[in-house]
Formats: structure tokens, C-alpha cells, sequence
């Protein structure tokens, strides 16, 4: 394993964070697996590429990447060792086959130069320390001509996620974290723009996509995951317990609206980014 240089990232990852995403792969996947397509079209993966999934947790882009890739490979790249043994257990499982994964810090991880046709990531790309030497560094493992398909956080305000985190902004005045950070980091499009441009890459785009993401069975359950979830468990330890305990009572007035026979279902937006290493194919 290469160094890692991210290190409050590792530790994140590592510890609560990881430790709940790994633990409820499901739930996580039934929040962002409507994107997964979108991801996986835009990167155009042919059936001998060799892909590299970034921030690739707990695997199931990496998975569904390497079934397109079924005469080639897919290369998942992660923090987190609990999602990756997570991310291991579900190829076996799943009987895919032409699939790796390894932990690594992608900011500095040591990929065999342009050993790869296509990068792709699913929510994972927004918490490196130095993005441009990040995106860097991806490219570098990118051949001439080689794609990169992502998909990250926009900004909340306005969406559906934006109208229940808005119920606990009088208890948690940043239930993610200050616009612009964290998961929040590429909501800006011209962000996204100028670090790819700085990275080396070209034919930088921003789509703005949509899907739906189920958070739970029901109100109570939704309320009880999304409290959980990393992000708004910091800010409400940070709040207090009594700021804490009205923030998640207030979850529930603001996913009710949301609430089906079928579950709490959501609008889920984010940027879909594509862009290209300079060079022919």
C-alpha cells in the first residue's frame, strides 16, 4: 500500500464513518445506486477496459463496472478498510470475478502510469486534501485519452435532502458541515472546473442529474439512519444532547412528506462530471 497523506480522512474512514458504512452497505447502495448508471454510461466502459473506482467503499460501482468490463478489469481504491473487506465479501459473493480492491489514498497512491482506460467514482472523490494533486494523480494512471466519470454532492438547499436537513438548522446550524466543505466540497462547478483543469484534464463537463434514494422503511427508520449517517452524528455531537435530541425529533415532521407504502423515497441531485487526459487514444 502506497502512503496516505489524508490522514483525518483515514481516520474517519477507519473508525465510526467506515465502520457504519460497512455495516449497512445496503442502505447506503438503496440511497446512491440510482446513480449508478448515470456513472457508469457517461464513462462509455467497453468490455476490455480496465477501470479504476475512486473512494470505491464499499464496491458496488466497482462491481457493476466490471461486469461491463467482462474481458477486462476493475480497480477499486479506498480509505476505508472496513468497506473494503465489505466491498471483498459482496464480489464473492456476487461470483465477480475480474475485480480488485486495495487501500490506498488515491491524493498520493502509486497506480501503474496510464494503466488504466476509464476512472470512475460514485460519491467519493470530495474530501481529498489537495484535489488538484488528487485528480493528478488519477489522470497520471488514465492512458492517453482515457475517460473519468463522478458524480458529487450540489449543493442541498432547494432539494428534497435540503428540506429535511433544513428542519434541524435551528438545533444544528450546519448539519453537513459549511457549504463548499465536506460533502459539499465540488458543489461549485467552477471548483470542479478549475481543479480538473489544473489536474491536467480537458473537456471538463457538469451535468446536473437526478434520482431516487430510499432512506428507510419508514419515517422512524429514515429519521434513525439519517442521524446516524457521519456527517450530522459529528454536528450533533458538537451541538449538545439537548440541541441533538431536537434535531432528530425534528426529522420526523420534515420525511413524513416523503413517506410511501414503499418507504421514504427522496430526490437525489448531484453534479455528473466527465472530462479526458489529453492525448490520442
Amino acid at each position: 500500500m502506497s502512503g496516505i497523506v489524508n490522514t483525518a480522512q483515514a481516520e474517519a474512514w477507519n473508525g465510526y464513518e467506515g465502520e457504519h458504512w460497512a455495516a449497512h452497505d445496503d442502505r447506503y447502495d438503496a440511497v446512491n445506486s440510482g446513480f449508478n448508471e448515470l456513472v457508469l454510461d457517461a464513462a462509455e466502459i467497453g468490455e476490455r477496459h480496465r477501470v479504476l473506482d475512486v473512494g470505491c467503499g464499499n464496491g458496488q460501482l466497482t462491481r457493476l463496472a466490471a461486469r461491463r468490463a467482462r474481458i477486462g478489469w476493475a480497480y477499486g481504491v479506498d480509505l476505508s478498510a472496513p468497506m473494503l473487506a465489505t466491498a471483498r465479501a459482496r464480489a464473492d459473493e456476487e461470483n465477480v470475478s475480474n475485480v480488485t480492491f486495495e487501500r490506498g489514498d488515491a491524493q498520493v497512491h502509486a497506480f501503474p502510469e496510464a494503466g488504466f482506460d476509464v476512472a470512475v467514482s460514485r460519491f467519493g472523490i470530495m474530501f481529498f486534501a489537495d484535489p488538484v494533486a488528487a485528480f493528478g494523480n488519477i489522470g497520471g494512471a488514465l492512458r492517453p485519452g482515457g475517460r473519468l466519470a463522478f458524480v458529487c454532492m450540489k449543493d442541498v438547499e432547494g432539494t428534497d435532502l435540503g428540506a429535511v436537513f433544513g428542519a434541524m438548522v435551528p438545533y444544528l446550524p450546519t448539519p453537513t458541515g459549511p457549504a463548499g466543505t465536506g460533502p459539499t466540497s465540488f458543489a461549485d462547478p467552477a471548483r470542479i472546473q478549475d481543479v480538473l483543469t489544473a489536474a491536467g484534464f480537458q473537456d471538463v463537463a457538469c451535468t446536473h442529474v437526478e434520482a431516487d434514494q430510499i432512506w428507510g422503511r419508514d419515517v422512524a427508520d429514515a429519521a434513525e439512519f439519517i442521524s446516524a449517517w457521519g456527517p450530522i452524528r459529528f454536528h450533533m455531537e458538537q451541538a449538545g444532547p439537548d440541541a441533538a435530541a431536537k434535531a432528530r425529533d425534528a426529522l420526523t415532521p420534515a420525511l413524513r412528506p416523503f413517506e410511501t407504502p414503499d418507504g421514504v423515497w427522496l430526490r437525489g441531485t448531484a453534479w455528473l462530471v466527465t472530462a479526458v487526459r489529453p492525448g490520442p487514444a
